[in-house]
């Protein structure tokens, strides 16, 4: 089953990626986690991430689509995924269509988190991962930049009849079970 997780920052997604992979016994691929590792680790694409994101920028397309190409050719990946913070444009959207049509795969469930902006503000202000990005001033460009940028994705799929809105409020578990029920 491939599958990925849509929504706004603070909506949930790495949250719910974790647990639908252990449900699902099929493994996360986190475009967060892997820029994270990377800026950890300063590599020379984490430190032209980390100057990227300190700004409240999104990463180029073509970073981002190599990156997960690349991490999706690895077996581990060959029965399937969850997608979590990929695609965030529509060129990254339109990349891994034809990613899917080379490689005779398919995408089997589009999942948007509905959260409103104020709980999303709230919610990444006290997760407090201590990026330098989670002022709320940042937070507020970030939301910005994922309307005007990275929402049209959802219209993309919602073409493709693969969209599945769940309401991302309540509890973990919660949410989960809404997102289990769509995936029934």
């Amino acid at each position: 089953m491939n599958i990925i997780l849509f929504g706004p920052p603070g909506a949930g997604k790495g949250t719910q990626a974790k647990k639908l992979q252990d449900e699902f016994n099929i493994p996360q691929l986190s475009t967060g986690d892997i820029f994270r590792a990377a800026i950890k680790n300063e590599t020379p694409l984490g430190l032209k991430v980390k100057s990227i994101l300190d700004n409240g920028e999104l990463v180029p397309d073509e970073t981002v689509v190599d990156l997960v190409a690349d991490e999706l050719s690895k077996e581990k990946y060959d029965d399937g995924y969850i997608l979590d913070g990929f695609p965030r444009t529509v060129a990254q959207a339109e990349a891994f269509d034809e990613y899917l049509k080379d490689n005779d795969d398919t995408l089997d469930a589009f999942i948007s988190l509905s959260v409103p902006e104020e709980e999303l503000v709230k919610r990444i202000l006290s997760r407090g991962e201590g990026r330098a990005d989670d002022t709320e001033e940042k937070v507020k460009t970030r939301l910005k930049v994922y309307r005007k940028e990275t929402k049209p994705v959802l219209d993309h799929y919602q073409k493709q009849g693969k969209v599945h809105e769940v309401n991302g409020l309540g509890t973990i578990d919660e949410i989960f079970n809404r997102i289990k029920s769509t995936l029934k």
